[in-house]
């Protein structure tokens, strides 16, 4: 079976975590801060804080962003759950808006046209989480001009994102035109620490939330003591109900191994975006756009004259492991039961039915590929 999706390890990433299991420190020693000043000078963001996956990092977003419950936040509903889920953890009420069929992200003028109701309506979201879909940047500019005149948090879910750039060529996570960026460093991803996330912002009290919050909570800063018990260095304070979303420095170590290799694996995306291109035009399906930018995280057909369900199980069949993203979030029972309904969604809607995922990673070897195209050919003929 040929997977959508694998991650690459090699000898010098086993060796790094190796290290750490030889060394005293599993957990909060050097590896972490050192991996999130790497994802700095990578991104160009002033602050990093990593994570023990994306839909932590999210959810601390949210936190520093203080979103409670009856505030509203708004994002695609072409994504993982998680990117929901994170606004329903502060107990928040959650919107979606439709996405741009040419993109698949986030539909600048169906926001537009969201905002203007918002605003009439006289309840507008403290947060939109813009999603970048499949590894392509959404217009973080144009979203953020659309917002200038209302008091909105801009996050970017960039958990797709890593390795590319935005469509003024600055890296996804520099947060220019936001106030956070999420990162995921699940096996699939651009890159991997196994599990793991990080939160991006140029903002330091941001960024002091979401470390507070990451971390139970709890300061070992003095300055946050109670007057009596700032020269005890044995002392620390629990300023506010946090988590304990930490990553380890097991984790870290293949973090700061793998970003050395990142910008070759988006190269070898990139290359088999390109062939997908040029050796499946021919087909009755609708191609992505050509993103030149983009990190190429997922590759989506949509099928324009099969039935879906059919072509899937033919694929499978055939030892090729496609796969469907996304369902869309207010297709799960649990959004169900929140009252969403599918016809308030009609370009997602129609995307959803006829999107195939074909595999994609950076060790993906041209016999590989070969046989992918062959077969889709042969499914398709």
């Amino acid at each position: 079976m040929i997977p959508y999706g694998r991650h690459s390890v090699n000898r010098d990433d086993i060796d790094a975590v190796v290290d750490v299991l030889e060394n005293e420190f599993l957990t909060q020693g050097s590896q972490v801060p050192a991996f999130e000043r790497v994802l700095c000078e990578y991104t160009g963001a002033r602050y990093a804080i990593a994570c023990n996956s994306g839909t932590s990092g999210l959810h601390l977003a949210c936190m520093a962003a203080q979103v409670e419950p009856g505030d509203l936040v708004w994002t695609s509903p072409n994504s993982f759950a998680a990117s929901a889920n994170c606004a329903r953890y502060c107990g928040a009420d959650v919107d979606f808006v439709d996405i741009d069929p040419a993109t698949r992200n986030l539909c600048l003028q169906q926001l537009s046209d969201k905002l203007s109701a918002a605003r009439a309506a006289g309840r507008l979201p403290k947060v939109i989480i813009a999603v970048h879909f499949a590894g392509s940047s959404c217009d973080m500019k144009a979203i953020k001009e659309l917002i200038a005149q209302d008091n909105i948090f801009l996050i970017e879910d960039a958990a797709h994102g890593l390795g590319g750039r935005d469509a003024q060529g600055r890296p996804i996570g520099s947060t220019a035109h936001s106030d956070m960026t999420i990162l995921s460093f699940h096996p699939v991803k651009s890159m991997t620490t196994a599990e793991g996330g990080a939160v991006l912002t140029n903002d330091s009290a941001l960024a002091d939330r979401v470390r507070l919050h990451a971390s139970h909570g709890i300061t070992r800063d003095p300055t946050q003591f109670p007057e009596d018990e700032q020269a005890h260095s044995w002392f620390y304070a629990q300023q506010s109900l946090g988590y304990n979303y930490r990553l380890s420095d097991l984790h870290a170590a293949l973090g700061n191994s793998q970003i050395h290799r990142l910008d070759g694996f988006i190269k070898a995306r990139r290359e088999l975006a390109g062939n997908y291109q040029q050796q499946l035009r021919d087909l009755p399906v609708r191609l992505p756009a050509f993103d030149a930018n983009s990190a190429w995280h997922l590759y989506v057909v949509e099928l324009t004259k099969h039935n879906r369900a059919s072509v899937f199980n033919a694929l499978r069949e055939r030892d090729i492991g496609v796969n469907v993203h996304y369902i869309p979030i207010y297709k799960h029972p649990y959004y169900q039961r929140l009252g969403f309904q599918s016809k308030h969604y009609p370009n997602c809607e129609k995307y959803y039915q006829s999107a195939i995922t074909l595999p994609l990673f950076p060790e993906m070897s041209a016999d590989m590929q070969n046989k992918v195209v062959s077969t889709m050919h042969e499914v398709l003929a």
